[in-house]
């Protein structure tokens, strides 16, 4: 029980004044404090700096299947970009296409495919009248503005703490042949930093789905964006639906976006032999290749996969200390008043808070006219409507140390003002 509801009205209403105080002090330093996007912060960003002299003027351009990365060709990418992403991902480099910089691009262009050429002998998705994706929520709110814009139907799921409620997945693919695929951030899921359970990706292995054409479009956005020395571990689905006979179900996007840069890094897709032959086709009017030189860049300074993930604890010894300072303010600040709770994840890039229910887009809006911007509320739930306006997403990335400690402070007198507003009006 919330202790506002635990107080009589004139107690809260002290409470109230106190805190309205605090806010217009904050409003009075006329902040500009960012939390609404996960993007790295610049000591991130110069953490791969050494990675834009590799290439010196007199180097060989050449690989074992290019004469010279600087010309055409290469449409799948140079195959030792393919390999280290195929050992990130733990498949066959003939599995694996390298494209640009974005695996948001990949991913839009991938359902622009089955839309307009269709799968596994089926019709194209555009000619089978209305269809629907299925879209775990709290989640990504850039995966159902791809869905939204095809006008694909949008079906939220719930998330547990294993992952989808995978026995509503089962049916609604089991029952409806129009469900024609799921977004899935399978580790350290965006917002709440959920990591599947093997349970839950064995499900996923073994759908038998009513539509032929469905398919999983597995973002492993967060595959090694560790914050604990003891890091979540996820099952391989590749090597699931090998085991189910469903290897054509899965589309595995991940990249180098916060690994690297996010506007120069590099993104990949894993999928089955027929799935990398349906895309290819696509792409092989659509491109003559991708930036062959920025892949070539990224091998030479990764190496492997052993270079990879030890660049990665450079981004946790910056990236953990961050986490935990968010999740100490909330434990202060908010913790025991029964106002809200959020998530403490071993990964990933966000925060998630579920604040009381009917206020999270008065924090937002309270937040914004102090100066701290945060991701709109609603965002994380397709169409932008959380059912419950509670759930907010925190990223803790981008602004420095300092500014995000000030931004958490006026996030907790925010959210307690928002709370005692509906209790108090109640």
């Amino acid at each position: 029980m919330s202790v506002y509801t635990d107080k009589d009205p004139n107690t809260l209403q002290e409470e109230y004044q106190k805190l309205s105080e605090t806010y217009a002090a904050y409003q009075a330093q006329h902040l500009a404090l960012n939390m609404a996007r996960g993007k790295p912060g610049s000591e991130q960003l110069n953490i791969s700096n050494e990675m834009m002299s590799v290439l010196a003027p007199d180097f060989d351009y050449r690989t074992s299947d290019c004469p010279d990365v600087r010309n055409y060709g290469n449409l799948e990418g140079i195959d030792e970009a393919r390999q280290l992403f195929a050992d990130l991902l733990g498949v066959e480099r003939k599995n694996v296409f390298v494209g640009g910089n974005s695996s948001l691009n990949m991913m839009f262009d991938t359902i622009a495919c089955l839309m307009e050429q269709g799968c596994s002998g089926e019709k194209p998705w555009n000619q089978q009248g209305r269809i629907k994706f299925l879209c775990p929520a709290p989640g990504y709110d850039r995966h159902f503005g791809v869905t939204n814009y095809f006008g694909i139907e949008m079906i939220p799921v719930p998330m547990t703490k294993d992952g989808p409620d995978m026995d509503m997945v089962e049916r609604l693919v089991r029952e409806d042949a129009a469900v024609k695929g799921i977004w899935c951030v399978p580790k350290y899921s965006n917002p709440q930093g959920i990591t599947y359970s093997d349970e839950t990706v064995r499900r996923f292995a073994a759908l038998k789905p009513a539509a032929k054409d469905f398919r999983i479009m597995w973002d492993n956005a967060y595959i090694i964006h560790d914050l604990t020395a003891t890091p979540d571990k996820l099952l391989n689905i590749f090597d699931e639906v090998k085991k189910t006979g469903n290897e054509d179900m899965v589309f595995e996007f991940c990249s180098t976006s916060k690994i690297t840069f996010p506007g120069a890094g590099v993104a990949a897709m894993a999928a089955s032999d027929a799935n990398i032959a349906l895309v290819r086709k696509r792409y092989n009017f659509q491109t003559i290749g991708y930036d062959k030189i920025n892949m070539l860049r990224h091998v030479r300074y990764f190496r492997n996969l052993d270079g990879l993930l030890s660049h990665m604890q450079k981004h946790r010894a910056v990236l953990e200390p961050r986490f935990e300072m968010v999740i100490d303010k909330l434990n202060q600040e908010l913790g025991g008043l029964g106002i809200a709770a959020w998530t403490k994840p071993n990964g990933g890039y966000f925060v998630s808070i579920d604040v009381a229910e009917g206020c999270a887009k008065r924090v937002v809006t309270l937040c914004k006219e102090a100066g701290v911007v945060l991701t709109g509320a609603g965002a994380t739930y397709p169409y932008g409507k959380d059912p419950k306006d509670s759930n907010i997403r925190l990223a803790p990335t981008y602004p420095p140390m300092e500014e995000l400690k000030k931004a958490m402070d006026v996030f907790c007198v925010c959210v307690k003002l928002a709370v005692l507003e509906k209790a108090l009006a109640q």
